[in-house]
């Protein structure tokens, strides 16, 4: 029996990864469950799991009688102060954004094993955390299909060294639109994902192509591989989660329904396999599988994250916070989507990089390309 964390526990991540814990009651026991505003939400999960601590961001008017029985925080660091309080041996970190990077250094302090979906923690605070994981030996364990799926296949690896990795890419909502139409996409376009079903933030990312721009950078922490040596392909079907070739030429994949599920719980029962009721991949009914380049010009913030990320020092933080300004912008409907990428470009432009040698330069960089992004925006004063 496994007790974890589950750090964002109304969010996508967290309710496939409480469909496993359901599943599997005798393996796994979610002792710990975080959200931010999702209040209500949170209150059923925990009268169905009945945690020991709870946490919300926001503190509601009233806590109801029949889930007062567990722990509970409130406010802005109240994820890290139940993280802290329960102790788990896992941590699932499923906070979106740099928001979720307290809670995976903290969660290195007090579990086992960090089981990481917030690829932005390792976008802005990649070298500290990494660092600070290898210091206390404590496994990470990626969550995202892709990093999942290179994470398997190297476990064939042998010691042999890798020639690439390939990160595939569904292309989003917008794959086949063009250039002009992608720049006055509307919300509701972007956020029809044509294979997998995640929150609005991650979602638009993928539309944009910052997500896998935001992979790229999450594979060279995790796997220690330089931007030269990790590439992108465009896969529609999704199917093939990402792909290792080794330096004779052979290649690895992994396959599988697109389910967040599969990931998931390959990270949470590792090194074994966790069944969930996944439907076996039928290959003849699939037919074919396609692969193509990506098109930077009508996507170009994908090269722009391989720029931020070779630039070193505070330039991947500035790409991302100056992305959580900018999507955040376009889901309230102050800006188009193809704003998203002006803001960007414009970003990486303006503030030069500097060096991060701590958790408190990240946040002050973070700080720096959200009050750019605003401004340029004209959304200074707007939540």
């Amino acid at each position: 029996m496994r007790t974890i964390a589950i750090l964002g526990a109304t969010g996508s991540i967290g309710t496939q990864a409480l469909d496993i814990v359901r599943r599997h009651p005798d393996r796994f026991c979610a002792d710990c469950l975080t959200a931010g505003r999702s209040a209500e939400k949170l209150f059923e999960l925990v009268r169905e799991f009945r945690p020991k601590v709870a946490a919300l961001a926001v503190e509601p008017e009233v806590i109801p009688e029949d889930v007062r029985f567990c722990q509970w925080f409130f406010g802005p660091d109240s994820t890290v102060q139940a993280l802290l309080a329960a102790k788990s041996m896992d941590a699932l970190c499923a906070i979106v954004g740099i928001a979720g990077l307290d809670a995976v250094w903290h969660a290195l302090d007090v579990c086992q094993r960090v089981l990481l979906a917030n690829k932005e923690a390792l976008v802005t605070g990649g070298e500290l955390v990494m660092r600070k994981a290898a210091e206390k030996g404590i496994p990470m364990l990626p969550v995202d299909s892709e990093h999942s799926a290179i994470f398997q296949c190297l476990q064939a690896r042998q010691g042999n060294p890798v020639r690439r990795l390939l990160l595939t890419c569904s292309g989003g909502a917008l794959r086949d639109w063009s250039k002009r139409d992608i720049y006055n996409a509307t919300v509701r376009d972007v956020l029809a994902h044509p294979t997998w079903n995640m929150g609005g933030k991650i979602t638009v990312d993928c539309a944009t192509r910052v997500n896998k721009g935001l992979e790229i950078i999450e594979a060279h922490h995790l796997f220690g591989m330089p931007a030269e040596k990790i590439e992108v392909v465009i896969h529609p079907q999704s199917v093939v989660h990402s792909m290792v070739e080794f330096e004779d030429g052979a290649v690895l994949a992994q396959l599988g329904r697109p389910d967040m599920r599969g990931p998931i719980g390959y990270a949470m029962g590792f090194p074994e396999r966790v069944p969930y009721g996944a439907t076996p991949l039928d290959f003849a009914a699939l037919g074919h599988l396609d692969f193509a380049a990506p098109d930077n010009d009508r996507f170009p913030a994908l090269p722009m994250a391989v720029e931020a990320l070779k630039a070193g020092g505070s330039a991947p933080v500035i790409l991302n916070g100056a992305n959580e300004a900018a999507v955040g912008a376009f889901l309230r409907g102050q800006i188009p989507f193809g704003r998203i990428p002006e803001i960007l470009r414009d970003a990486l432009d303006a503030l030069p990089p500097s060096p991060i040698r701590s958790i408190a330069d990240v946040y002050e960089a973070d700080g720096k390309a959200r009050a750019f992004a605003d401004a340029k925006l004209g959304i200074r004063n707007e939540e």
